[in-house]
């Protein structure tokens, strides 16, 4: 067991979704480390309790649980949200982070791929959020916090489904954010715009080009010259879960190596 757990989120407890792998296990990762309880939610519930499994080993039994979740559920979701609560004690943060990507551009998309992205997208933070609120209303100040993407904000000619998800959580965010403040509920919400990432969704193409050259390929589109490392959004998932972060509602981080900025 580690001892050099850090205090930036002690006393949070947090709930985030697609935590088998990725994003969400690395997101899981620190904020356990810096002192929060977290429910790792995943409709891949032996990768999540194998993250959850490995926390525990590092902060001590208790830091850690997981749930099986379809975030396109809306019974999965109560259901998942009551367990959490249950063990945690409370649920103060909410990390929206289950998101897939389908190909094909405007005109050989299928309807059945576009509605599949919409619906683990966009559907998964509308019904988190909705059903989270009770919860985060009794553990004020409470943080949601949504991965959009850079792709939210700058669209690409193959790409619709993606786009359109993603750019429909960056406005959701904000709309969540100011529907809290109008409350006067000391929640926040905020999103997250990474680029290419070193997590399991560029597999497709690192195995269509090996993985150096598609790495390559991809940092060659980044002014940073590389990809991101799923710590990089991590720390800003952390950074919006804690109070550091508690004059910030209704914005967006952008965690895109400078592609924005072009």
């Amino acid at each position: 067991m580690s001892t050099s757990r850090g205090i930036r989120v002690a006393g949070k407890k947090a709930f985030i979704t697609g935590a088998a792998q990725g994003l969400g296990a690395a997101s899981a990762r620190r904020l356990a480390e810096e002192g929060a309880r977290v429910t790792l939610a995943d409709i891949n519930i032996d990768g999540a309790t194998r993250v959850a499994a490995d926390i525990d080993a590092a902060w001590g039994a208790g830091t850690a649980w997981a749930v099986a979740l379809d975030v396109t559920s809306e019974a999965g979701w109560i259901d998942a949200l009551a367990r959490a609560d249950a063990a945690m004690g409370g649920l103060s943060v909410l990390v929206n982070n289950a998101g897939i990507s389908r190909g094909g551009d405007i005109e050989t998309l299928s309807l059945e791929d576009w509605k599949m992205v919409m619906s683990v997208n966009v559907d998964s933070v509308f019904l988190g959020t909705k059903h989270a609120m009770k919860y985060l209303r009794s553990n004020q100040p409470g943080s949601i916090v949504n991965i959009s993407s850079i792709a939210g904000l700058i669209a690409g000619h193959n790409t619709p489904a993606y786009n359109a998800s993603k750019a429909a959580v960056w406005l959701l965010s904000k709309g969540i954010g100011l529907h809290c403040a109008k409350q006067g509920v000391n929640v926040r919400s905020n999103s997250i715009h990474p680029t290419y990432i070193d997590t399991p969704i560029l597999d497709p193409l690192r195995q269509r080009f090996g993985k150096a050259e598609a790495d390559a390929k991809l940092g060659r589109q980044v002014p940073l010259g590389h990809i991101g490392e799923p710590a990089d959004i991590a720390n800003a998932v952390l950074y919006l879960a804690s109070d550091e972060s508690k004059f910030m509602t209704g914005a967006e981080l952008k965690l895109d190596g400078g592609i924005s900025a072009m």
